[in-house]
C-alpha cells in the first residue's frame, strides 16, 4: 500500500538528493577536467582556458608518453609491486587474523594489545630504513612490499569478520576431517570474500599511489614505480619525453600522465564495488 509522504519527509528527501548531486559534481569535475586538458591544445591549457570541455582536441600528449620507454617500465613496476603487495598482504593478514579470532588462543589479549600499540607508535623512519638496509633489501621489490605488509587496521577488520562467522560451519568442516589450515582455506576464506575484497581494494589503491617508500629504498631508475615518474612531472618539472619543448609544453603531458596513472584503478573498482559495500560495514556492525 502506498503511503503518502508528509511535507517534512519530502523536504528531507529533496535536500538529500540535492546534496548527493552536489557531491557527484564535486567528485566528477576534477576527472572530467583532467581528461579534457589531456586532449586539448597545449597553449590553451597553459593559458588556463580549459574549464570543462576540451578545446583544440589533440592526442600529442599521449603520443609522447607512448614513445617513452621509461613510462612503460615504471608502469610494469607499479603493476608487479601492487600485485605482490596485495596478495601477500591478504595472505599474511588472514593468517594472523584467523587465530586471533579464536578466544582459546593462548596470549590472544597480549597479542591484540601489542598490535593495537603499533597503531599509536611505530619504529620510526630511520630505524625502519636501517632494518631494510641491514637485510640487504634496498633496490629490491621486497623493500616496497615487506615493511608495510600488515596493516593493524586491516587486521582488526578481518578478525572481526572471522569472529562473526558461525562456529558451526567450522565444526562441520572439522568433523569432515579438515585441519585448521584446510578450514581456513576451504571454508573461512570463501565465506569471507567481502572483507578480503575490501582489504584488497584498500591495499591495491594505497600501493598503486605510493611513492614515498620508493624514494627511500630505490636508487636505480629501472626500479622506479609509475608514481615516481608522475611526481617528477608534476613537482620537479622534468622535461617531457624525448626532451622536447620547454616547461609549458609539459602541461598536457602532465594531465595525460595523470589519466594513464588513474585509469587502472577506475577500471578495477566497478568489479569489486559490491564486495566493498558489504565489507565496509564490518567493524561497525557485528552479527
Amino acid at each position: 500500500m502506498h503511503t503518502k509522504q508528509s511535507f517534512p519527509s519530502k523536504l528531507f528527501d529533496f535536500f538529500n538528493v540535492l546534496i548527493m548531486l552536489l557531491l557527484i559534481i564535486v567528485m566528477l569535475y576534477p576527472m572530467v577536467f583532467v581528461f579534457s586538458a589531456s586532449i586539448s591544445n597545449n597553449a590553451m591549457v597553459a593559458a588556463g582556458k580549459i574549464v570543462l570541455w576540451p578545446k583544440g582536441i589533440t592526442l600529442i600528449a599521449y603520443e609522447r608518453l607512448a614513445s617513452d620507454k621509461q613510462l612503460w617500465l615504471s608502469y610494469w613496476n607499479t603493476i608487479r609491486y601492487t600485485l605482490f603487495h596485495t596478495l601477500l598482504t591478504v595472505f599474511a593478514t588472514a593468517a594472523m587474523a584467523y587465530p586471533l579470532a579464536k578466544r582459546w588462543l593462548p596470549g590472544r589479549r597480549a597479542i591484540l594489545m601489542l598490535a593495537a600499540f603499533t597503531m599509536l607508535f611505530s619504529g620510526g623512519l630511520i630505524p625502519t630504513f636501517m632494518v631494510v638496509k641491514q637485510l640487504n633489501l634496498l633496490n629490491t621489490i621486497w623493500a616496497i612490499v615487506l615493511p608495510s605488509l600488515i596493516s593493524t587496521w586491516h587486521l582488526f577488520i578481518m578478525r572481526t569478520f572471522f569472529e562473526a562467522l558461525p562456529q558451526e560451519i567450522e565444526d562441520a568442516a572439522t568433523i569432515d576431517g579438515c585441519g585448521p589450515v584446510q578450514v581456513l582455506l576451504h571454508t573461512v576464506i570463501p565465506l569471507s570474500m567481502p572483507v578480503i575484497m575490501t582489504i584488497s581494494l584498500f591495499t591495491a589503491v594505497g600501493q598503486w599511489n605510493a611513492f614515498f617508500d620508493a624514494l627511500l629504498y630505490l636508487n636505480e631508475k629501472h626500479m622506479y614505480p609509475l608514481q615516481i615518474m608522475l611526481r617528477s612531472y608534476l613537482i620537479e618539472g622534468l622535461n617531457p619525453p624525448q626532451g622536447e619543448g620547454d616547461l609549458n609544453s609539459m602541461e598536457t603531458v602532465k594531465y595525460a600522465l595523470i589519466m594513464i596513472a588513474t585509469l587502472p584503478i577506475l577500471c578495477v573498482y566497478p568489479f569489486v564495488q559490491k564486495h566493498f559495500v558489504q565489507g565496509s560495514m564490518i567493524g561497525g556492525v557485528k552479527g
